[in-house]
């Protein structure tokens, strides 16, 4: 009895319970944790308010804990005032406040450094607890502008996708930035796809949480002629296929009628018969927005139109192109009443 062997799944299963337990543990304390800071954040903030407090009275209080509770960390000075900032900042907001208990505390601090606006804070904060950002992750969201971008620039989508899919401009985007591939300017449609393949990793983190990649090249048969997607990947939210066609150059409206081809071969000879039909994206190294317009206006392709970016946008000039936008929605607001 004591030399039988035991199926190493068996042994999986056992360690997937402690690695479910262990994320377990990790959430309930992070919540805990943050839930700590709040409400010392709370405490700071109205005893300041009140003037019961001075400013000088936090870093006394910061030495307090120090000599009072060996080893307890995280609570100097500039920690309690961030702490304070972080209960201002979100205490009279009943939406959003229940958000930042789903993310770390390093999370919460990047977010409320770099956002400069209460829309801004709630969109990364709902992103990144979406998405499982890791902090290394959510940096990059920030360098790259990706609250400007998509205020600026929402996906274009046909009015077919729009009805199909009510949720999918929620998961597409207009820009997908792959500053992670290490490709030369005058590369070719093979060299995209090669690297996109062999960075998949990053790339499914640009494409969002529930994307799960299906295959490069996927083969398609119709008749007698053999056809091969670029890249086919499968959306757990939208519960179907998307496929992805690459251009390296501008957008060009006859592509719409080949990723239509291929869209009608992939639900008849691939989608299951509880998925939702397929959706394509024709992602082009730059496209022209009334073309775009006039290609998605009659068509029957649910399709989107994106681009890629091989370099971080220019942060800076983006914001103040969403601060102009944001007054003519002010001005075009006031000419309405």
């Amino acid at each position: 009895m004591g030399n039988e062997v035991i199926p190493n799944r068996d042994f999986d299963e056992v360690a997937q319970m402690i690695a479910a337990a262990k994320q377990r543990t990790y959430s309930a304390v992070n919540s805990m944790l943050v839930e700590l800071y709040w409400q010392v954040g709370a405490y700071i903030h109205n005893k300041l308010e009140s003037a019961a407090w001075g400013e000088g009275v936090v870093e006394h209080l910061a030495e307090y804990l120090k000599t009072t509770q060996p080893g307890l960390r995280g609570f100097t000075r500039p920690n309690l005032f961030r702490m304070r900032q972080f209960y201002a900042a979100y205490r009279d907001d009943e939406k959003v406040a229940p958000l930042v208990r789903q993310l770390p505390w390093t999370h919460n601090l990047i977010i409320l450094s770099q956002s400069k606006t209460s829309e801004e804070r709630e969109f990364y904060l709902k992103t990144a607890s979406r998405e499982k950002w890791s902090s290394r992750e959510l940096e990059r969201q920030f360098r790259g502008a990706l609250f400007e971008r998509a205020v600026l620039n929402p996906p274009k989508v046909s009015a077919v996708l729009r009805q199909m899919q009510p949720e999918a401009h929620k998961v597409l985007k207009d820009t997908y930035l792959l500053e992670f591939l290490d490709l030369p300017g005058d590369h070719a449609e093979p060299d995209l796809q090669r690297a996109l393949v062999a960075r998949l990793r990053d790339f499914l983190v640009e494409l969002g949480r529930d994307f799960c990649f299906v295959g490069a090249e996927f083969p398609l048969q119709v008749g007698d002629r053999d056809f091969a997607l670029d890249l086919l990947f499968f959306h757990r939210g939208l519960n179907c296929l998307v496929a992805f066609e690459l251009k390296v150059g501008r957008f060009e409206p006859e592509y719409l009628g080949k990723l239509s081809f291929y869209l009608e071969a992939l639900d008849r000879d691939v989608k299951k018969p509880h998925e939702h039909p397929s959706i394509g994206v024709l992602l082009c190294a730059s496209k022209d927005a009334e073309v775009v317009e006039y290609a998605l206006n009659r068509t029957l392709s649910p399709a989107l139109i994106a681009e890629y970016q091989m370099q971080l946008p220019d942060k800076k000039l983006l914001e103040a192109k969403l601060q102009e936008f944001y007054l003519q929605c002010e001005s075009a607001a006031e000419g309405d009443r």
